[in-house]
């Protein structure tokens, strides 16, 4: 369908992290520290990525990893923080 899967990391200022962290809790699950995923269609990621860019300064990053679907392995070394399969 119209939906991907999105992986979202991000490594900004102190003073931005939590309108970062709001934001992307609007449309994403929290995975660990700086790590959200979800689901996403078209529209919803291109609206993200006008918000994210009226907050990011120039030292920021972020970056978007887009599947189409969830057609990835994840491989977890050590404790898996926040599993999402409960949170869904």
């Amino acid at each position: 369908g119209s939906h991907m899967y999105v992986i979202v990391v991000y490594d900004v200022n102190v003073e931005r992290v939590n309108r970062v962290h709001k934001l992307l809790k609007t449309y994403l699950f929290w995975r660990q520290n700086s790590v959200f995923e979800g689901e996403l269609s078209k529209a919803q990621l291109y609206e993200l990525e006008m918000r994210l860019k009226r907050i990011v300064k120039e030292d920021d990053s972020v970056l978007i990893y887009i599947f189409p679907g969830k057609n990835f392995d994840l491989h977890v070394v050590g404790r898996d923080k926040s599993p999402v399969e409960m949170i869904i």
